[in-house]
């Protein structure tokens, strides 16, 4: 995970904004077991993907299955912007298509994708995650879509 900027109140907590980091650390890393540490155990991932499952351990699939579409994934933070209690992120994702991903066969396509995201941090852990990927973008760069329905 590369960061490009980062700016802070004073009042927030340096946890939550590594929490949060440690979040997207678990895909550039491909270790599920780190949102352990900064999840909480009722976190809410809103909405919530195509057959995941609430809480830490829906997510954990995920950034599995994300490791293995794109072995090289990265995920670069180009800011972060923090309040008591809540952290917005705006990022971007780049890896090469190698597995199959929503159905789609490998392709061999360097990609990049933006993300933004607000969390709900407190005491250092996540407890709510509101996020919008760019999945339009992505699949126009794969050249097709999942299949619907």
């Amino acid at each position: 995970m590369t960061q490009t900027a980062t700016h802070a109140t004073s009042t927030a907590s340096n946890a939550d904004l590594e929490a949060v980091r440690t979040l997207y650390r678990a895909f550039s890393e491909k270790n599920p077991a780190l949102v352990d540490a900064v999840l909480a155990a009722d976190w809410d991932d809103i909405p919530l993907a195509p057959g995941q499952q609430p809480g830490p351990a829906g997510i954990k699939p995920i950034i599995e299955s994300f490791g293995k579409a794109f072995p090289d994934v990265q995920i670069v933070i180009h800011d972060i912007v923090q309040a008591v209690e809540k952290v917005a992120v705006r990022a971007e994702i780049t890896g090469t298509h190698e597995g199959e991903l929503f159905g789609i066969a490998p392709t061999g396509k360097k990609v990049s994708f933006r993300l933004h995201e607000f969390h709900k941090v407190q005491n250092g852990r996540i407890a709510t995650t509101w996020h919008m990927e760019d999945w339009f973008g992505l699949f126009l760069q794969l050249g097709q879509f999942p299949q619907q329905g």
